[in-house]
């Protein structure tokens, strides 16, 4: 008897959504005049079904799953009693099906109200994700858009088909539940929102500073110390606002030309722009006594040791590690490093710089700093996440120059990665690609 009632049940699930492909058409085409005409002649439309819409020799049964397995949503058939009666494979990762049931409470109270009234629901669901034991996985959230509504009803039920429950219309009603996984755009759509806040936080507080130090100095006038001294905290203010401005212009254009350095690229020696971009951080580096050493070395020669301050380095290999790209935006990316380096070491420590070809170009920077925590480092390259905001903000920072580096190294077919530990320092990673 079993194998009778689910051969009822798939020859139904089968014919309804054969049926809500037909239904969509006709209303799209205007052709849905006459529906108590059409209800009577149900029976003869269904047998006919698989000549109109997929041909003779085509298996109907065959034909809908397919048409279930290529729809953008995931879909799920389910009875009254929330038994699962069809689960299309994209939603294999997703893990919302376990034994042959619903795993979310939420959508289990969406279909429930689906079947007290008939009407279709749209909802946005959380859930936390599990893997196919049910053990919580390290992506613990993820955004569900659900969509639910009732397909069809069986009748007759067989009696030793199963038990009604209250409200719910039965095993005798089928459900179609379509999934789609927006957590991507969820995601997408905080960074948003947090860049807005972020950037209105950063242009303000300047901005505000640089007015109520204007009025101090125009009440100090007759104080000649006094205005100079305001007078400084103005161009430092001032110098922070340029810089989070050229900044901001900075990750814009980087994120324009994505997808165009491929086009434009160079020939670039990773050991020049090293030198040249640790340079560039030699000041800030002197005035905490901070020493930055470089090394480079290849798959066939030794490494070769420098300091920032050796008056003639060895340029032996700046031929030999050569990648594509733009020279100019790649020191950027590399200096950006060395300057949060510099930034989050303490005083009288060394920062390294090394340089190495074993198959792709690597280029890694390591400190003695602060070092990250594990919850923060898989944010660090978003725009202005700062792990701690106050000390970057008295150190200068901006939080968009990681974002920067990011969209560099990967404009150059590269990735970027970072170990960290707090109280130990940090090492940042930037993976490219031979010329």
């Amino acid at each position: 008897m079993s194998d009778f009632v689910t051969a009822i049940v798939t020859t139904v699930v089968v014919m309804a959504v054969i049926a809500i492909v037909l239904i969509s058409l006709a209303w799209r085409y205007g052709v849905m005049a006459g529906e108590e005409h059409a209800k009577t002649r149900h029976a003869d439309e269904q047998d006919a079904i698989p000549q109109s819409i997929y041909g003779r020799g085509v298996s109907a049964d065959e034909a809908s799953r397919n048409l279930l397995q290529t729809l953008r949503s995931g879909t799920i058939i389910v009875d009254g009693l929330g038994d699962v009666r069809y689960a299309s494979p994209k939603l294999d990762n997703l893990n919302v099906v376990r034994d042959g049931h619903l795993v979310s409470d939420e959508i289990r109270d969406i279909l429930a109200q689906v079947a007290s009234d008939g009407e279709i629901r749209d909802r946005e669901v959380e859930m936390t994700m599990h893997s196919p034991s049910g053990r919580i996985t390290e992506q613990s959230d993820m955004y569900l858009q659900v969509r639910i509504g009732r397909i069809a009803t069986i009748d007759p039920l067989p009696v030793t088909f199963g038990t009604e429950i209250a409200n719910a219309g039965g095993a005798n009603e089928l459900y179609v539940i379509f999934l789609e996984d927006i957590s991507e755009k969820h995601h997408f759509e905080q960074m948003r929102r947090d860049f807005v806040t972020n950037v209105s936080h950063e242009l303000k507080t300047p901005a505000g500073a640089i007015s109520l130090l204007a009025e101090t100095v125009s009440s100090a006038a007759d104080d000649p110390d006094a205005v100079r001294y305001f007078s400084g905290r103005i161009s430092k203010e001032s110098d922070r606002l340029t810089e989070l401005v050229q900044k901001l212009i900075a990750l814009q254009k980087v994120q324009d030309e994505d997808g165009l350095a491929a086009t434009d690229s160079e020939p670039v020696s990773i050991p020049k722009i090293v030198r040249e971009a640790v340079a560039e951080n030699e000041v800030q580096a002197a005035a905490k006594h901070i020493e930055i050493r470089m090394y480079f070395g290849d798959d066939t020669e030794g490494v070769t040791a420098e300091t920032s301050n050796d008056g003639q380095p060895d340029t032996s290999l700046d031929d030999e590690i050569i990648v594509k790209g733009d020279a100019d935006s790649l020191k950027t990316a590399v200096k950006n490093l060395v300057e949060n380096a510099i930034h989050y070491s303490p005083e009288n420590t060394h920062v390294g710089v090394s340089v190495r070809k074993n198959g792709r170009v690597q280029i890694r920077v390591v400190d003695q700093g602060i070092g990250i925590p594990a919850d923060a480092q898989k944010r660090i390259f978003e725009r202005f996440y700062r792990v701690d905001p106050a000390r970057s903000r008295a150190t200068g920072g901006t939080g968009l120059g990681l974002a920067i580096t990011k969209h560099i190294v990967q404009d150059a077919g590269g990735t970027i990665s970072v170990w960290s530990r707090p109280g130990e320092g940090s090492t940042f990673t930037i993976d490219l690609p031979n010329a």
